[in-house]
């Protein structure tokens, strides 16, 4: 399997206790502070749905893939457990799930829904960098990496091409 899912599960198993952190009263201070707005003055500020909402769709997203992973691999279930315990029993699954393309490209695509989701709640945008060089299938200038992707895209909106592996930019 590509690093791609590895990639994306160290990410949530990383990001997703800061989402736990937003909703105890008290402690979702570096949520407020990096969007820039005023301080609360020591009041609790009310739930932010938005962030219970993105708990329960990843919490369901990785115990459904750690399910499906597990049957589609013919292993015995295991007793549930916390999000990211879930996580590292994937990531102890990735040498055997590369051995199925299907399924790799499910994990991956997953684990890299959830870990975005995670980071646009947190506050974090994704990263893009300009590429030097024109787009192989339109010519132009608007070639792009995501690094948390591990993608080149042209970002023209007549286009949208990505390169694939091996594929370089003219």
């Amino acid at each position: 399997m590509s690093g791609g899912g590895a990639t994306w599960i160290a990410s949530l198993v990383r990001r997703f206790p800061e989402l736990l952190e937003e909703l105890t009263p008290g402690t979702g201070h570096a949520l407020r502070e990096r969007r820039g707005s005023a301080p609360t003055g020591g009041t609790v500020a009310p739930v932010r749905i938005y962030v219970s909402d993105a708990i329960r769709d990843i919490t369901d997203g990785v115990v459904e893939l750690e399910e499906a992973v597990r049957e589609r691999l013919g292993l015995r279930p295991v007793v549930a457990a916390p999000v990211p315990v879930r996580l590292r029993r994937l990531a102890g699954l990735l040498e055997h799930i590369g051995h199925d393309a299907d399924l790799a490209a499910h994990v991956e695509a997953e684990t890299r829904r959830m870990a975005r989701r995670c980071a646009r709640v947190l506050g974090d945008p994704e990263q893009l960098v300009r590429v030097a060089g024109r787009c192989p299938a339109c010519d132009s200038v608007s070639l792009r990496a995501f690094p948390e992707r591990a993608t080149v895209m042209c970002v023209n909106p007549a286009c949208r091409h990505t390169l694939e592996d091996g594929e370089t930019a003219s």
